[in-house]
C-alpha cells in the first residue's frame, strides 16, 4: 500500500509584538472536527489531511498561556513569548532534516506527556470529587440519623416527664382522698360515742349502738345533687396536629410573630407619601407582585417585591417570591440571598409553614445548582425532601443531582 505524503501549507501569515505572536494557517475548506493541532514551546502543527503545517519556532514559547482557535476556515494560534523581544523570522533557519526530526521529536514526547499528566489530574480530579460527593451524603444521612434520634430522646422524656407528673398527681390525690376519710371516721366515731353514753357512762334508754350507728350514717350521707346542665367551650386549636404530637410552644411561638409581621409597617418610608391607599399595604403588594410574576413581567414583580420589603422586612414570603423572580432573571446570587432570608423568617418551623420553607429551600438549591455549586444544592432538595418526602418531582430533581455529583449524568 502506498502512503501519500502530506502536502505543506506555505501560505500562512503571521504577525508579532513584543508579548505575543499570531499565526494564521488557512484550513483550505477542512472543518474543525478534522483539524488537528499539536502546540509545544518550539514546535508547533496543523494536520487537516493532506495539508500539514509545521513550524519550527525561532524562539521558545510559553505553551501554557498560549492558545489556538479554529474556525470561519481559518486556524489563529495565539504564542506568548518567554522573552519580550521582537523575532527576525518565525521560524529557525536551516535545511538540517535531522536536526527538525529531533526536535519534531522531543515536542511531540512533551506533548504526550502533557497529555498523559492532564487525563491524570481529570481521573484524581474526579476521585476528589466523587470521593467529597460521598463524604457529603455520608454526612448528611448522619445528621439526618441524629437528628430523628435527638426528636425520639426528647420525644421519650417528654412522655416520661409527663407519667412521672400523671402519677405523682394521682398518689398525692389518693393521700388527701385517705386523710379526709380517716378524719370523717374519727368525726363519726366520737358522735356515735357521744350519743351512746350519756354523763354517768350509761346508754340511753330505748336506743340500741347498732339503731344509734344506722342513724348516724343515714345523717352523714349528702343530700342528692340537682340536676342541670353546664355549658363548655373549647378553645379551638389553629394547628390540626394532635396535641400529644405537636410542639405547642413554636407553634404559638409562628403565630405570634406571623400577627407581629402584619403589624409591622414602616410608616418613615418615603415613597408611602406619593402611593395609593391600597398600595400602602405589603399584603395587597403581595398580591400584586404575584400578578405581575403570573404574567411573566418578572421585573415588574421584584419592584413590588421591593417596596413591600420596604414596608414589611418580617414577612417571609416577600423574600421568597422575590428569589424565585430573581431566578427567572437570572440573578442566581440575589436569589440565594432572598431564599436565605426566608428561611431564617420562616423560624420556628412548624407544619403551618412547613410549604413556605420547602419552596425557599428549592428554590436556594436551583440557584446553588445554576452556579454549578451541586453539593450545597443538593443539601437544600434533601431538606426540602425531608419536609414533603412523598413529592415525586422533588425525588426525581434530587437523584439528578446525586448523579450530576457523581459523574453518572452530563452536567
Amino acid at each position: 500500500m502506498i502512503s501519500r505524503m502530506p502536502l505543506l501549507v506555505s501560505d500562512h501569515s503571521w504577525t508579532q509584538t513584543v508579548s505575543t505572536v499570531h499565526i494564521h494557517v488557512p484550513l483550505r475548506g477542512a472543518t474543525a472536527e478534522r483539524v488537528d493541532i499539536v502546540s509545544t514551546d518550539q514546535y508547533i502543527k496543523v494536520h487537516f489531511p493532506p495539508y500539514l503545517f509545521e513550524a519550527f519556532l525561532l524562539e521558545p514559547v510559553d505553551d501554557d498561556r498560549s492558545t489556538a482557535k479554529v474556525g470561519n476556515g481559518v486556524a489563529i494560534l495565539n504564542l506568548t513569548k518567554r522573552d519580550k523581544k521582537v523575532w527576525n523570522h518565525l521560524m529557525i533557519d536551516t535545511e538540517d532534516k535531522a536536526k527538525k526530526k529531533e526536535i519534531r521529536e522531543q515536542a511531540l514526547l512533551k506533548y504526550q506527556e502533557k497529555l498523559s499528566a492532564e487525563s491524570r489530574s481529570q481521573k484524581e480530579k474526579k476521585l476528589a470529587e466523587k470521593k467529597y460527593a460521598l463524604e457529603t451524603m455520608m454526612r448528611l444521612d448522619k445528621e439526618g440519623r441524629d437528628s430523628v434520634q435527638k426528636t425520639k430522646d426528647a420525644e421519650r422524656a417528654r412522655t416520661t416527664a409527663e407519667l412521672e407528673a400523671w402519677q405523682r398527681t394521682q398518689k398525692q390525690r389518693a393521700e388527701e382522698e385517705a386523710e379526709l376519710r380517716r378524719q370523717r371516721d374519727d368525726q363519726n366515731n366520737l358522735k356515735a360515742l357521744t350519743e351512746k353514753t350519756g354523763a354517768g357512762g350509761n346508754v340511753q334508754p330505748g336506743r340500741s349502738g347498732g339503731e344509734v350507728k344506722r342513724q348516724k350514717k343515714r345523717a352523714d350521707l349528702p343530700a342528692p345533687r340537682c340536676t342541670g346542665n353546664i355549658q363548655v367551650t373549647f378553645t379551638p386549636r389553629v394547628f390540626p396536629t394532635a396535641l400529644r404530637e405537636s410542639r405547642v410552644e413554636e407553634e404559638e411561638e409562628w403565630l405570634r410573630k406571623q400577627a407581629e409581621a402584619r403589624r409591622a409597617v414602616n410608616a418613615d418610608v418615603e415613597e408611602l407619601k406619593e402611593l395609593k391607599e391600597e398600595d400602602r399595604n405589603p399584603d395587597c403588594l403581595k398580591d400584586k407582585g404575584d400578578k405581575y410574576f403570573a404574567a411573566g413581567d418578572f421585573l415588574s414583580a421584584v419592584n413590588v417585591y421591593n417596596l413591600a420589603i420596604k414596608l414589611n422586612r418580617q414577612m417571609p414570603a416577600l423574600f421568597s417570591n422575590r428569589a424565585a423572580c430573581h431566578l427567572k432573571l437570572r440573578n442566581l446570587h440575589k436569589a440565594i440571598e432572598d431564599s436565605s432570608q426566608a428561611l431564617d423568617l420562616l423560624t420556628p418551623p412548624v407544619t403551618a409553614n412547613a410549604a413556605a420553607r420547602a419552596r425557599a429551600h428549592v428554590r436556594r438549591g436551583s440557584a446553588f445548582c445554576q452556579l454549578q455549586l451541586y453539593t450545597e444544592g443538593l443539601q437544600d432538595y434533601q431538606a426540602a425532601l425531608k419536609i414533603d418526602p412523598h413529592n415525586e418531582a422533588l425525588q426525581r430533581d434530587t437523584q439528578r443531582i446525586r448523579d450530576v455529583i457523581q459523574g453518572t449524568e452530563t452536567q
